[in-house]
């Protein structure tokens, strides 16, 4: 039996890409790894922030990275 009222898949090409994004509700849970302080999250720069520690750590594909070796010092 069939569902008549279901609405058809569309096809792949009328699909959106899907990217994954930073979700800000993780700034809830993630503190800096240097400091356990607040972060701060830069949606231009795709950067977590921790003016702490003076460091911005990367999100790349929707991840943070949050290795000091990977985060950008700064002045």
């Amino acid at each position: 039996m069939t569902d008549e009222t279901a609405t058809p898949e569309p096809e792949a090409a009328d699909r959106a890409p899907s990217t994954p994004g930073f979700d800000p509700r993780m700034l809830e849970a993630l503190v800096c790894p240097q400091t356990h302080g607040v972060l701060l999250y830069d949606a231009e720069r795709q950067e977590l922030v921790s003016r702490a520690a003076h460091l911005a750590y990367p999100i790349r594909d929707g991840i943070p990275i949050m290795l000091a070796s990977e985060a950008r010092a700064l002045d």
